[in-house]
């Protein structure tokens, strides 16, 4: 049966003193008895000759009484024999072993601290010893500097803890099932001889990092090393339609993130028991990985100015597929959040899925609404008296215009009396035009005839010849 919220919030306040203070288990061992430590695959037997490079520093942990025929050992290295642990040299007489080879150690200078890859996420130690493993984005699937770290007991290894900045801050380290939580106690075990074979690199892991004291979580504190931890990830193609980026992660995902925005009464680790005792249990959501972790997503103003990042709950969603099962634990969430997010510090919640999804719990819509509204308003009112002042100061000018001369009506007057000898006439009259079409007339085209032609606002005037006796006047006004 669902556990009511007063529930949830109560387990949280009861594991607080732990919140956001996960184990991380270093996978990777320097152990004589794992077989994947040799090139061969398998342990060197009696008629076997044992080789470790010469040049290579190596702290080994030999679990129990092994027979040998040869060790050739390197300059610089240990085994560390517990009760139990040791050797015998064989003369070859081993009948299981055949005929002998030489087993050659693999080299473990190459394993680095920041490969998310080597390491294993647990809420409490009793988890890591069951196998109750967390998924994380990569940032936190490597030691977080609230983190307690453990290296197994009954082993060894060796790891290269070079960052990005002068230290390794953690919580806790625990070596061969000793715990140091004491920063003086760890650097004293990282001067000795098994810790300058275990740890090396140019930063070192410090101890001694105060406890998350803010119940919505604390930063992880990897972001610095970020391209360090994606330089050892590789990235597998996508197949859905869209993949996403989670904040943290080096690689696109076919998946489902939730956002989830809260105020001072969210409890990070009470509500990640939430999710799982009421969803990751049912078996339609068994295959649902989870990660949730507090980020500083960027925000800007209008789009474009930046301004200071703002908290929020990230949880990443995998199924394994397309990430249409993701998709659907998203949206039960939000409807979680619908009903009970009041009562869990929860102010809003939206997601995206790789289908091209998009939802939120209408809070969010209507305050971006509302927020584009008022940017709108804020431009008008303070972009056009701005506009006004840098105008009157010469700041902005008005663009120069083409000039059109536009002419005056004097000057239209003079065109017309300098064009008043090429008045149109209306139509070509051969006696007037050409002359030389009709030269037997005599006495037409002579000065009297010139003379007797006058041009009148009504028209044109000329005296006709055959009607010249009597000086009628024909009159061609247009």
């Amino acid at each position: 049966m669902p556990k009511t919220p007063a529930v949830f919030l109560l387990l949280g306040l009861c594991l607080f003193g732990a919140a956001d203070a996960l184990y991380k288990q270093w996978i990777p061992d320097t152990n004589y008895e794992n077989k994947t430590n040799w090139d061969k695959g398998s342990v060197p037997c009696g008629n076997d000759i044992v080789q470790f490079s010469a040049q290579r520093k190596v702290s080994v942990y030999v679990e129990t009484v092994h027979s040998v025929q040869e060790i050739r050992l390197p300059v610089d290295g240990e085994f560390i024999l517990p009760s139990g642990g040791g050797f015998t040299v064989s003369n070859g007489g081993d009948p299981g072993c055949g005929a002998g080879v030489t087993a050659q150690f693999k080299d473990a200078e190459s394993l680095q601290w920041f490969d998310p890859a080597l390491w294993q996420a647990a809420e409490s130690s009793d988890d890591l010893e069951k196998g109750r493993f967390l998924f994380s984005v990569h940032e936190e699937s490597v030691p977080c500097q609230y983190d307690n770290v453990v290296f197994r007991a009954g082993s060894s290894f060796r790891v290269d803890t070079t960052s990005n900045q002068p230290s390794v801050p953690v919580q806790s380290v625990s070596v061969l099932g000793k715990k140091f939580s004491s920063s003086s106690e760890f650097t004293h075990y990282l001067g000795s001889h098994s810790g300058r074979l275990q740890f090396h690199g140019t930063s070192s892991p410090s101890v001694g990092a105060s406890g998350c004291s803010d119940t919505s979580g604390c930063d992880c504190g990897n972001s610095a090393n970020h391209n360090r931890i994606c330089g050892t990830v590789t990235c597998a193609p996508m197949s859905c339609k869209k993949p996403l980026y989670p904040i943290g992660h080096c690689c696109d995902v076919c998946s489902a993130i939730v956002t989830i925005q809260y105020s001072s009464g969210f409890i990070l680790e009470s509500y990640r028991i939430r999710l799982q005792h009421l969803f990751l249990g049912l078996p339609s959501y068994q295959s649902i990985q989870l990660g949730m972790s507090k980020v500083h997503k960027s925000q800007y103003f209008l789009g474009v100015i930046p301004r200071a990042a703002a908290a929020e709950i990230q949880i990443v969603l995998l199924d394994g597929g397309s990430g249409a099962v993701a998709e659907a634990l998203a949206r039960d969430i939000l409807k979680d959040v619908q009903a009970q997010g009041s009562n869990l510090g929860i102010t809003g919640a939206e997601f995206q899925a790789s289908s091209g999804a998009t939802s939120g719990d209408g809070a969010g819509d209507n305050a971006g609404v509302v927020v584009g509204a008022v940017f709108g308003i804020l431009i008008v009112v303070v972009g056009l008296p701005l506009l006004a002042v840098l105008f009157r100061r010469g700041v902005i000018k008005m663009p120069t215009m083409p000039t059109i001369a536009i002419p005056s009506l004097s000057s239209l007057r003079r065109s017309q009396e300098e064009i008043g000898d090429f008045t149109d006439h209306g139509f070509e009259n051969p006696i007037f035009d050409k002359p030389t079409m009709m030269p037997e007339v005599p006495g037409i085209y002579g000065t009297e005839a010139a003379n007797s032609i006058s041009l009148t606002p009504s028209g044109v005037h000329f005296v006709n010849p055959a009607y010249d006796e009597n000086e009628t006047s024909v009159d061609f006004s247009a």
